[in-house]
């Protein structure tokens, strides 16, 4: 094992988030696996175990402390499953649908979802801009870490939220900025709430937008 159980609730402990036992070995489990694959597979850049959980497994599930995730959620572009994934070890009653455009990626993808038994998760191949053709309206939520192409993604993921949805994004202060200024459907297709500082980190934050057609 990569890491300990007890290790794994102490680098998860600066996030405030409560866990069971069976909660902590499903991360060690999913870690074993990413550390494993990643040795073949770019899936993170990130190599010591206890960053990846802090950074990837620990900053996803953050999102749950302030957000009531429910029904269905789309994580776009998810590589090795962030924060999809580590939302649905918290919140597993809700559905997922992983984007992940490299073919080895989602390989890696169904073997975390076999191997942690995760159920009612999926995981396609699109790019969201044809996805969202086809699934509109059909998620509560959308995620968006590590993504870029803001100008056609934001669309995309407006057209699959339902009339009540959220899309979530991690970013930087300073890509918020930028985002701000230089993508105009940040702020026309979305109203966003005030930004969530990340535990751990000075810039690295999570947005919270609501569709302008739904928002009070």
């Amino acid at each position: 094992m990569t890491l300990q159980p007890s290790q794994i609730s102490r680098l998860l402990g600066p996030f405030e988030l409560e866990f069971d036992g069976r909660q902590i070995d499903i991360v060690a489990r999913y870690l074993d696996l990413l550390m494993r694959w990643n040795r073949a597979v770019n899936l993170t850049a990130i190599r010591k175990p206890e960053e990846i959980v802090t950074r990837h497994f620990a900053e996803s599930m953050y999102v749950t402390r302030f957000a009531d995730f429910a029904g269905r959620l789309l994580d776009v572009g998810t590589g090795a499953g962030f924060p999809g994934l580590a939302i649905k070890i918290v919140r597993p009653e809700i559905a997922i649908v992983l984007l992940e455009p490299i073919a080895k990626k989602r390989a890696f993808l169904k073997e975390v979802v076999r191997e942690c038994a995760f159920e009612s998760v999926e995981v396609y191949g699109d790019r969201v801009e044809d996805f969202s053709l086809a699934h509109g309206g059909e998620f509560d939520s959308v995620t968006l870490r590590a993504v870029g192409g803001f100008e056609s993604v934001l669309p995309a993921a407006a057209r699959c939220l339902g009339n009540a949805g959220g899309v979530y994004a991690w970013l930087t202060s300073t890509e918020a900025v930028k985002l701000s200024a230089d993508v105009a459907d940040f702020r026309r297709l979305f109203t966003w709430s005030d930004p969530v500082k990340v535990p751990l980190s000075r810039a690295r934050e999570i947005w919270i937008g609501r569709p302008k057609a739904c928002s009070t």
